[in-house]
């Protein structure tokens, strides 16, 4: 069912990491707010079929329901979150990036708040020294549920707008100060490509 909802949509993609269509050279974790997760599946199929790698899932109820939809598009998952089995998924993470794939992390869940990065995507990021791809889905019609983050569902025939941000360095850090310039840097930077909130 959710396949021929999907078709419906009507996709533009402003791409500024120049990747779409690319051969791979570099692998990402793409960082995408937990509000836009919905079609995300469709569109790593649609826009990223030449890229393999895996998403980091919950290991809730919700997220069951997720890890089916993502194995049926082609990318592995990582069960886990910032507060469960946190340290052990960034390991298998650091494991699918080493392995020359990408990753794809929801930085605010599956708790929230909204839009709030975690320190989690910051540590793998420093410990692979891979870059961070912001990414975002805007639409122009929807439905907002009465979710902590009020999850997206875009309506019928809307226009969907993939947004890939500049992929983003993490630095090195010394200091609690220093960590949290990091985290406000990147959250400021997928912040920056968010239109509806």
């Amino acid at each position: 069912m959710l396949k021929v909802w999907v078709r419906t949509l009507r996709y533009k993609i402003e791409d500024h990491a120049g990747i779409v269509g690319q051969p791979v050279r570099e692998n990402f974790i793409g960082a995408l707010w937990h509000n836009r997760l919905l079609i995300f599946p469709l569109t790593l199929r649609r826009f990223f079929s030449n890229r393999g790698g895996a998403a980091l899932i919950s290991p809730s109820r919700d997220g069951d329901l997720l890890t089916d939809a993502i194995h049926r598009f082609g990318f592995d998952v990582v069960r886990g979150s910032s507060s469960r089995l946190g340290a052990i998924a960034l390991l298998q993470l650091g494991d699918v990036l080493a392995g020359g794939r990408d990753v794809v992390i929801t930085p605010d869940g599956p708790l929230g708040p909204a839009y709030q990065l975690g320190p989690g995507i910051i540590f793998l990021a420093q410990k692979t020294r891979a870059r961070v791809l912001p990414l975002n889905l805007e639409y122009s019609s929807c439905w907002r549920l009465k979710s902590w983050d009020q999850f997206i569902i875009p309506r019928p025939f809307s226009k969907v707008r993939v947004i890939i941000g500049e992929p983003v360095r993490i630095r090195s850090t010394s200091s609690d100060g220093e960590f949290e310039a990091e985290r406000l840097r990147l959250q400021n930077a997928m912040m920056s490509l968010v239109e509806r909130r």
